[in-house]
């Protein structure tokens, strides 16, 4: 097997624009964490034709997956935990080269995680609690509890992610287990939702009760980002002017329900300008500096 792996990475380490290659093995028969291959090999390039290219080998009844990603799309993945399993290999799997040490480099990153970086992330993340939090009170009360289940399971995970940030680390695929040391309080709602033993129609109402608290307990931190993003310019924004502003930041389709959340918080004030129908009017969004200054003491 050895000899086969290094068949399958030794020309790729001739190359000038190889950074690094990672190999994950599997742990147990059915571990999903590698596709249910034997093995992957992950190769980091500067740059390449492709953002990320998979090729599969057999050799002796054994399975490979060799992943060819450049550094942008690592960058990606990160910035929008778009493939936690692939961060995962990067930081858990075996490193058999690595140029001018680019993952040493690359995990003291996700052990530092930038104070920029980790305020987008944190937007991000709030953007979707909100959404699915809502969501799912709405169809809760419209009784399609199993619906509102599904969308509540969804607003925990935003909610741990968002623990785990906070505290200046990556969530990891295991973010559970992170959230279990973090934060034990938002790791037990979510054991009480999936596992408690009252109804269900129970179970989500004391769960949305929770969750509209550590919604108003996250909104400071959750909001700075967007908040900091409309502090640029003194005049109110139109709805689109932000959306395209923040559209690289990955919470642009999330945008309005957000606005409307800060809105009924009190964290952004609301500016009519007249249409050229006069009975019309323009709803563009400014922040209130000073409630945003008493909601920070």
């Amino acid at each position: 097997m050895q000899e086969f792996m290094r068949e399958l990475y030794q020309d790729r380490t001739g190359e000038p624009d190889t950074l690094a290659v990672i190999v994950a093995e599997k742990t147990r028969q059915d571990d999903a964490a590698t596709d249910y291959f034997d093995s992957i090999l992950l190769v980091v390039k500067e740059a390449g034709e492709k953002s990320w290219e998979i090729k599969h080998y057999e050799y002796d009844n054994m399975k490979t997956a060799m992943h060819i990603v450049s550094t942008s799309q690592v960058e990606e993945w990160l910035a929008h935990s778009s493939n936690r399993r692939a961060i995962d290999w990067l930081l858990n799997g075996r490193i058999i080269f690595d140029r001018n040490e680019y993952m040493k480099n690359f995990k003291e990153k996700m052990i530092v995680f930038p104070v920029e970086e980790r305020q987008t992330r944190i937007g991000m993340e709030f953007s979707k609690l909100v959404r699915r939090f809502a969501d799912g009170k709405s169809l809760y009360y419209e009784g399609h509890y199993l619906d509102a289940f599904n969308q509540i399971v969804h607003a925990l995970h935003h909610l741990a992610r968002l623990a785990v940030i906070e505290r200046g680390y990556y969530p990891e695929v295991t973010v559970w287990q992170q959230v279990r040391q973090m934060e034990p309080e938002i790791h037990k709602l979510y054991s009480e939702l999936v596992t408690g033993k009252e109804p269900l129609e129970k179970r989500l109402e004391l769960l949305l009760l929770a969750n509209e608290f550590e919604l108003a307990t996250k909104m400071r931190m959750g909001s700075a980002h967007l908040l900091s993003i409309m502090e640029e310019k003194d005049e109110a924004w139109s709805v689109d002017e932000l959306k395209e502003r923040v559209a690289f930041h990955d919470y642009s389709l999330d945008l309005s329900i957000l606005l409307e959340y800060l809105v009924k918080r009190g964290l952004v004030d609301i500016k009519l300008e007249e249409t050229k129908g006069r009975t019309i009017n323009h709803r563009k969004y400014i922040v209130d500096t000073y409630k945003k200054k008493v909601a920070s003491h």
